[in-house]
């Protein structure tokens, strides 16, 4: 049951709340994979795009839908309360209807199931159980009995679907294979994903434990879940530079340095602020967007690749 509130409803429109529950600052999570697997894919061949554009959306629906079954869940579990940091508290602060929430997740689960027939029909119909097993993670991951969000292996769900899943979902759909590069250029888009999901955990031990919740970062403790993120970052760039140095890729792929200032600056705030909401707010969306980066700069390099062969 959802906690009780002594805090006054604030006034807000539906569609200006639905769309702060997309959580739309964590949505590059689907962008940057799929953009980054079709551009491996142009490097292969032709791109269809309009099948580059399904995948997009519907990547991008299933996202949201994760994002409101997570509200909904956290909710109805007496997690989030008026006074949550961040978006979360949100159905208990503006009044709606958490049924109002789950509807909207319901319907952009079948919107993606109706665009994932679309893909199918256009590549395989062995992506109809890599769909269905997507689809479950997104629910379960705050839904069923044994929610994956209370667990210590969110990063790790979150990490494989998201970012290695449907950076090879976009590239298989146009070649219909998937080749040893793209998954190797998969991986640490799958760690920065991840690392999307340890912001968010690190921002909420203190409820996170209150709601019982098992989370990684609850189980290493701040500073060492800080540690982990720094480690995940280095990780991930120097990725990239050993898949250069055995001539996996293209030197133009060391673009990706460009954004080393956003990694940098999410371990700096996440490590000065702690019980300042701002700081940790800032943490999280330098995360999110150290993901975003890293993905179009990879996409940049492929292009310039492309463009010079």
């Amino acid at each position: 049951m959802a906690k009780q509130t002594n805090q006054p409803i604030e006034d807000i429109s539906t569609l200006k709340l639905m769309w702060q529950l997309t959580r739309p600052h964590t949505l590059t999570a689907t962008f940057a994979p799929v953009i980054l697997g079709t551009m491996l894919a142009l490097n292969d061949g032709p791109i269809n795009w309009l099948l580059f554009t399904a995948m997009l959306v519907c990547g991008l629906f299933l996202q949201i839908a994760t994002n409101l079954f997570n509200e909904y869940y956290d909710f109805k579990r007496g997690l989030d309360t008026a006074d949550s940091v961040g978006i979360g508290g949100a159905l208990v602060r503006h009044g709606t209807k958490p049924s109002s929430v789950l509807a909207f997740a319901l319907i952009l689960y079948g919107l993606s199931i109706l665009i994932g027939i679309y893909i199918c029909m256009n590549s395989s119909w062995w992506l109809v159980v890599i769909g269905i097993i997507g689809m479950l993670i997104g629910y379960l991951y705050t839904g069923g009995p044994m929610p994956i969000a209370y667990t210590p292996f969110g990063e790790l769900f979150a990490g494989l679907s998201m970012g290695i899943g449907f950076i090879l979902i976009a590239y298989f759909i146009q070649t219909g294979d998937v080749s040893m590069t793209s998954f190797l250029v998969s991986v640490p888009l799958g760690i920065l994903v991840g690392g999307i999901n340890m912001s968010n955990n690190i921002r909420d031990i203190k409820e996170d434990t209150i709601g019982g919740r098992k989370t990684l970062a609850i189980l290493l403790g701040r500073e060492k879940a800080i540690q982990l993120l720094a480690i995940s970052f280095i990780v991930s760039y120097a990725w990239i530079v050993g898949l250069v140095i055995f001539g996996v890729v293209s030197p133009w792929l060391l673009f990706v340095f460009i954004s080393m200032p956003k990694p940098i600056a999410a371990i700096k705030n996440f490590k000065e602020g702690e019980g300042i909401p701002m700081k940790q707010g800032l943490a999280m969306k330098s995360t999110a967007l150290t993901n975003t980066f890293f993905g179009f700069l990879l996409s940049i390099g492929l292009i310039i690749e492309y463009l010079i062969k």
